[in-house]
């Protein structure tokens, strides 16, 4: 036994068996050093970086005390954006699955305002949210916070850069002053520590050690304006990533660029703030199961996102910082792989470049990159969608067996399988989705029929 041996800790023989069945082997850095005095009811400011382990660390110390035979909101867990928050919610789903009948429920915007008031109404354990919607159902006395025994600020940091502080003392004002309160953040900025001031009692403070760094090549190119469109697909031309993830500053931008990459053969798509929910829900589950190469994302509009095999970052246009450069980058090279990071910048932006000179980022001529002929990138898979999903009962499991086993496909074509509430998505592969998608159109799944249909 070890320190980093979730067996060193004081939690149940359930969650200990789930969290191994999940893959947790062993705990990473910033779970050695905030689990402990989480599970010991203290209040802690914790700096890590995304894909640290930071969701699980918070996850399992909410769970930990969590009384199921008490069904009022004992934890709520506040999130920047939609995409975070549903991660979070997914993510602790999973721990949750030692703790029987835990009620975990989402509340975010851009999704209607009713069905969440039903879901209140037969209440719940744990709210997954972003402040706005909280603060909300808070005002109009459908959520009551006065059990409330831990609070979470996850991405702390970036909540504070969109302008939530309000809404998030608002919310806090509605909680019992006696609570544990947990705040996690990728950096540690002045308004960072005036908050856990405010609303911390003796907060540790913990910044891990142990974290290795993102093993990440750096790559900046200065480019004529008129010309960035084709020095992006000469970049993507040059190192083939199988996918990108591209940073535009507007929202308009993020739609012209993912439209000229798709004339220019490479498949792309954008996600911003002006697209309905379920728009910005299919977009992203293209992209991580790799049905979609490109995608093009303002940084509002990507957060949350998590995916674990991302090949390159592309900064399209600068970022307003080193932070948000930062956070943008730490998206690729992740879970000990490495990632590419390019940076295109103009003429007019040279100087503000030597800023971001530290002797291993490598500025480079673009005309290096040659010519791009007959280049085009499309994805291994194609996403099918079925009209059923959990209030369906149906699980992965249960696709996923209908295809191996009925339909005679081989479980090396079946990629990723996401069961949402109403919608279900599996990725096939190229070669056999003619094949996949005839079976689940005639087949049944569970002995019902659903209605079927994939992206074009």
């Amino acid at each position: 036994m070890t320190e980093s041996n979730f067996s060193s800790l004081p939690l149940s023989t359930p969650m200990l068996t789930n969290l191994n069945e999940l893959g947790f082997k062993s705990m990473t850095p910033v779970q050695v050093e905030s689990l402990p005095p989480i599970l010991n009811n203290s209040d802690v400011i914790v700096q890590a970086k995304t894909g640290s382990g930071k969701t699980a660390a918070f996850g399992i110390g909410v769970l930990h005390k969590l009384d199921v035979k008490k069904f009022r909101v004992q934890a709520l867990i506040l999130c920047p954006t939609r995409e975070l928050a549903d991660q979070v919610s997914k993510e602790m789903r999973r721990l949750a699955r030692a703790v029987h009948n835990v009620k975990i429920l989402t509340l975010c915007g851009g999704v209607a305002f009713g069905p969440q008031y039903g879901s209140l109404l037969h209440g719940a354990h744990i709210i997954v949210g972003t402040p706005g919607r909280v603060l909300q159902h808070l005002d109009k006395n459908n959520l009551s916070l006065d059990d409330l025994e831990t609070l979470v600020l996850d991405e702390a940091d970036r909540m504070l850069d969109m302008g939530f502080i309000d809404d998030i003392k608002r919310v806090i004002a509605h909680a019992p002053q006696n609570r544990q309160t947990l705040l996690f953040s990728a950096t540690y900025p002045d308004r960072i520590m005036d908050l856990s001031s405010s609303i911390q009692k003796k907060a540790l403070n913990i910044q891990t050690s142990g974290e290795s760094a993102n093993k990440i090549t750096e790559y900046f190119y200065k480019v004529a304006q008129n010309n960035k469109i084709s020095m992006l697909i000469k970049v993507i031309a040059h190192y083939r990533p199988q996918n990108i993830l591209v940073f535009c500053n507007t929202k308009v931008q993020t739609q012209e660029v993912a439209d000229e990459l798709s004339k220019a053969g490479i498949d792309a798509l954008a996600i911003h703030g002006d697209l309905e929910q379920y728009q910005r829900t299919d977009v992203l589950v293209r992209f991580s199961n790799k049905s979609c190469s490109v995608l093009v994302a303002t940084d509002v509009a990507a957060r949350g996102l998590d995916i674990k095999e991302l090949e390159m970052v592309v900064n399209y246009d600068i970022p307003q910082d080193e932070a948000t450069y930062t956070h943008r980058i730490g998206r690729t090279g992740r879970a000990g792989e490495e990632g590419l990071a390019v940076t295109l910048f103009t003429d007019r932006q040279a100087s503000g470049m030597e800023a971001y000179r530290n002797g291993t980022r490598r500025f480079e001529d673009g005309n290096t990159l040659g010519e791009v002929k007959h280049f085009s990138l499309t994805p291994p898979n194609v996403t099918i969608v079925l009209e059923g999903g959990k209030k369906d009962k149906i699980r992965p499991g249960d696709i996923l067996g209908a295809l191996t086993g009925d339909a005679g496909i081989a479980g090396k074509y079946v990629g990723k399988i996401e069961i949402n509430d109403r919608q279900s998505y599996v990725a096939i592969d190229k070669s056999m989705v003619a094949k996949a998608y005839s079976y689940l159109k005639k087949g049944k799944i569970k002995g019902r029929k659903f209605s079927v249909w994939m992206f074009d």
